[in-house]
Formats: structure tokens, sequence, C-alpha cells
């Protein structure tokens, strides 16, 4: 699975975009978004996109969540490369195919596990590859520093379910990948979030 981020080049408030090819990108590998963003100017850049040969720029798109900086030129992409839409929420507009928990999805040339982790919003989900340890958080917040705030028992148990995976890399909806020291950050974020919870 190779994960190459898209970088428009609008200067406008967006969340990452990734487009996931195959290592070899056959033509039966799944070119698949997570998230489209809000900057229109992605769709340039995935046209000089190397997709592969005789190959769809993009046959779906994954949401991690249904916030406008993740979803606003959903239209704009259905329009370019018509790719099938998936999101968990039934509520955003543009989805073929409602995602729940558990569910399993071809992405690239890997397998990728639906987990559903409600923090940042009821509709939040990660995207968790088995194979090469990536896991797409969107904006679901796994990395928790301290046990300030509130957390529900719906997170907290995505969070141990979510520390049971072999997770190598984290891609998130902002800001950097994280890619040293996951299995200790993680653990230590559900130490966190669940003495925030014993505090009350």
């Amino acid at each position: 699975m190779k994960v190459c981020p898209v970088i428009g080049c609008n200067n406008v408030y967006t969340s990452n975009v990734y487009l996931v090819l195959g290592d070899w990108k056959r033509i039966e590998d799944i070119n698949t978004l997570v998230d489209v963003g809000n900057d229109p100017s992605i769709i340039d850049v995935i046209e000089t996109m190397n997709t592969g040969i005789g190959k769809k720029k993009v046959d779906q798109v994954i949401l991690t969540h249904c916030h406008s900086d993740h979803t606003g030129i959903l239209p704009l992409i259905k329009a370019a490369f018509s790719p099938v839409v998936y999101a968990f929420s039934p509520f955003q507009e543009g989805v073929d195919v409602i995602l729940k928990d558990g569910d399993i999805l071809r992405m690239g040339d890997s397998d990728v596990e639906i987990i559903h982790t409600p923090g940042h919003s009821s509709d939040s989900i990660c995207l968790y590859c088995r194979n090469s340890g990536d896991l797409f958080a969107g904006d679901t917040p796994v990395i928790v520093r301290s046990a300030d705030g509130g957390y529900e028992e719906a997170f907290f148990e995505a969070m141990k379910s979510l520390c049971t995976r072999n997770i190598r890399t984290i891609y998130f909806g902002h800001g950097e990948p994280v890619t040293q020291n996951v299995h200790h950050l993680l653990h230590q974020s559900l130490r966190n979030i669940r003495e925030s919870m014993r505090r009350g």
C-alpha cells in the first residue's frame, strides 16, 4: 500500500487528503481518497499523479467523518472522477455506501478495517490496515497527552480496541503523521483517557 499526500495550492482551511494506491498500481488495485478536503486545486494535482496505466484516478472515497473541512469539495470530486463514496454518517450528501464498525474495505492493494471512534464526532471512524500497520485517524483524538477533558465510554472502548492493533504509523486529518513510539503513545493516551473518566 502506497500512501500519497495530496496537497493543493489554495490558501484555504482544509483537511489532509491522502490518495492510497497499490504498491505496483495494478489494474485490480483500488485507488482510494481518504477524505477530500476543501481545496478544489487538488483535482488538478490528482490528474497529474501516476495512479496506474488504464486505471481511474480515483475509484473510491472514504470519509473519516463529515465535517466540511474534510468533505467540502466532494461534489467536485464526484464530478471529476465518479468514485464510490463511503462514510459512517447517513446524513452526508453524496455518500453512496453507509459504513458500520467492523466493515472491511479494499484500499490500494490491502484490506482495511473500519473502526468506529466516536470521540471527535459521532460519525468518526479510523481506517486500519493490518498488513502495513497504517492507521488513518481523521480528527479522532487518538493521541491524548493529558488527563484533562471529558471522554465518553464509547470512545474509551474504541481506544481500547485500537490499542490491541499493531499500529506503526498514524495519518491524521491535520498535521504530520506519527511514525515513532506509536504503541507507547496510544497506550499512554488510553491511560490519560481512563484517568480523565475516573476524575469525572
